[in-house]
């Protein structure tokens, strides 16, 4: 019977013995996190074993190439670090990195969350303001009819302008109205900005003005009412940009009202030419004087006609349209003819001379009604603030403002809190609608910084 072998504990397997394949495909390994090795294996690849490289031969005509630096001795071995994954986890698969925790229980500092800032909400799109809608679309649908004739008597549906001087922002615009645009007629309101000078004796120039609804020529005459207002405070801009900063009040008003009535005197003239009545050939007119010059905040208003001139501050609408008389009314001491007594009367209202007798001719035969009197001049300097809003503006706009709450409640909100508006978004606010009033759209804004 054959003596028992002894047993013998099972060789560890070759390093060279091909691994067997994992369960789950296993990823390649990150080098930036640890792997999990056996104790004692260096968690650095092994230098493949073989004999140095061959030195590199030495450059021509340079000093012999020496023996190479000595290696340095690899650093010691640090013990391999140990990733425990979470339950769950297939093997080979790296771990996410967990969050920051306090160091100790005496530490409590916890990673804060960045703030992100608050975009503001967008201010919802207001279609019309009001109880009911506006009849007319919004859109522009028919086009005024055209003379191949007189083609330089075109009017654009919409103009948009705008500048920055001094401490103030400009925006102005003119929209033909709901009705115009449904009906195809012309836009009777013009819009009119220039500069004259340079540098701080500048002199900036805004005219409005709107024709009457009943003439057909109401467009042509605005647009002559505007250029020849600035003809003729371009020929004076010196000496008009010289009073507004100085302040002469009294210089200023004298100066644009015989400005005003010969620009009024050509309209007459043309009238005539055309075989037209002046008030069949006439317009509104309003105009701001803007001075240049940092320094300079006077603002300065004057024209003729009806519209409206308004100032937002602290967030509420001032009426700043100044007073005039009504046509008619008597002011002041009575005047010879007109109410007082003769000269010649006693106290009691005798006459002091004899009655010869003498029968007067009668008066001249008046075939035609007397004219109306003409419109009165207004005018109006004014100091700003930083903030104020300053809105000049024709009937089609002045007329919801004093008529309609919502649209002023609306354009303070929009206006209030920011700076001006950029051309596309003051157009948006001058269209904003309103039942009943289909006029043309003729507005100036001036923002102070």
């Amino acid at each position: 019977m054959p003596a028992p072998q002894p047993v013998r504990a099972p060789e560890p397997p070759s390093r060279a013995a091909a691994p067997q394949p994992p369960p789950f495909p296993q990823p390649p390994a990150d080098p930036r996190i640890a792997q999990s090795l056996p104790p004692g294996q260096d968690a650095r690849p092994a230098k493949p074993a073989g004999p140095p490289p061959p030195a590199e031969p030495p450059t021509r005509g340079g000093p012999p190439a020496g023996p190479p630096p000595p290696e340095e001795p690899p650093p010691p071995a640090e013990a391999p670090t140990v990733v425990t994954r979470p339950p769950g986890v297939p093997d080979g698969a790296a771990p996410l990195p967990s969050r920051p925790v306090a160091e100790g229980p005496g530490d409590t500092t916890q990673a804060e969350p960045v703030p992100f800032p608050e975009a503001a909400a967008p201010r919802p799109a207001v279609a019309h303001v009001g109880a009911r809608p506006p009849t007319y679309d919004a859109e522009p649908t028919a086009l005024p009819a055209s003379d191949p004739r007189a083609l330089d008597g075109l009017v654009a549906d919409t103009v948009l302008d705008g500048a920055r001087y001094g401490t103030y922002t400009l925006r102005a615009a003119s929209v033909r109205g709901d009705s115009a645009r449904f009906r195809g007629e012309p836009r009777r309101d013009a819009l009119l900005t220039a500069r004259f000078g340079t540098a701080e004796d500048a002199l900036v120039l805004v005219a409005v003005a709107g024709g009457a609804r009943s003439s057909d020529r109401a467009h042509l005459a605005a647009a002559d009412a505007c250029r020849w207002i600035a003809e003729a405070v371009g020929r004076s801009h010196a000496r008009l940009s010289d009073d507004i900063r100085a302040g002469r009040r009294g210089d200023l008003k004298s100066g644009l009202h015989r400005l005003t009535d010969r620009s009024y005197g050509k309209l007459r003239a043309r009238a005539a030419e055309l075989g037209r009545e002046p008030d069949e050939y006439t317009a509104g007119l309003r105009c701001l004087l803007l001075s240049a010059d940092p320094g300079c905040r006077t603002r300065v208003f004057f024209g003729v006609g009806g519209g409206g001139l308004f100032r937002l501050r602290d967030g509420s609408w001032q009426d700043l349209e100044p007073m005039v008389p009504q046509s008619g009314a008597l002011t002041g001491e009575a005047v010879v003819g007109f109410g007082s007594a003769v000269p010649e009367s006693g106290p009691e209202g005798d006459r002091l001379t004899m009655d010869l007798g003498v029968t007067t001719a009668p008066p001249p035969y008046i075939e035609e009604p007397v004219p109306p009197p003409a419109e009165p001049f207004r005018f109006r300097a004014s100091v700003a603030r930083p903030g104020d809003t300053l809105l000049l503006c024709g009937t089609g706009l002045a007329e919801p403002m004093r008529g309609e709450p919502a649209l002023a409640e609306e354009l303070a909100e929009r206006w209030a809190p920011a700076g001006a508006p950029g051309l596309g978004g003051f157009l948006a606010d001058v269209q904003l609608r309103v039942k009943g009033y289909a006029d043309d759209r003729t507005a100036v804004g001036v923002w102070e910084a």
